[in-house]
């Protein structure tokens, strides 16, 4: 089985400081990130969130509060991290992405996942993966949320998961690629 790193959401949207939904520790994970993925090299998926031109269902009083995500004008908040222009990825108008990368993935393979944020988009993603059969690792340090409390919180949720759903970190990963 060979293993792939899925990337949620490392996107100006989550890491520039102007943005409402600015990840405090998101320069911190992208390093981590960075480091994650020189090692898996072209098994590496990322997740884009990409907000609906027209918001459906509970998806209109969410935007209501938070306008700037569906405004034309800040569009560039929703391309990848430019660290990872140009890298593959898959783009989702939810919060979990697992429906979106599922079919980019082989069917055999292990997750080993980070990115932002822990207690939203990571969370509903690792869980569906679950969901859905696969073994999943989660790199507790190469995510972040918008509180550290969330961040435990989210972590706490997913460690009661195992052995379907383990928490490492960056550097037991890096071992573990290398040999």
């Amino acid at each position: 089985m060979t293993d792939w790193l899925l990337v949620v959401d490392m996107q100006p949207g989550f890491g520039h400081p102007d943005s409402p939904w600015c990840t405090p520790g998101y320069d911190a994970v992208a390093g981590q990130t960075g480091r994650l993925v020189e090692a898996y090299g072209e098994q590496v998926l990322f997740t884009r969130f990409q907000p609906p031109a027209e918001p459906q269902g509970a998806w209109r009083p969410y935007y209501d509060r938070w306008p700037f995500a569906v405004d034309p004008g800040r569009a560039g908040l929703w391309e990848l991290d430019p660290r990872w222009q140009g890298r593959r990825s898959v783009t989702s108008q939810r919060f979990a992405k697992w429906r979106e990368a599922a079919p980019h993935l082989p069917g055999n393979a292990g997750l080993v996942i980070c990115g932002v944020a822990t207690d939203c988009c990571v969370l509903g993603t690792a869980v569906e993966a679950v969901d859905d059969g696969r073994h999943v690792r989660l790199v507790a340090d190469a995510c972040a949320a918008g509180t550290p409390a969330l961040h435990e919180a989210a972590l706490t949720v997913m460690r009661d998961r195992a052995p379907m759903l383990v928490l490492t970190d960056t550097a037991a990963e890096l071992a573990r690629r290398a040999g």
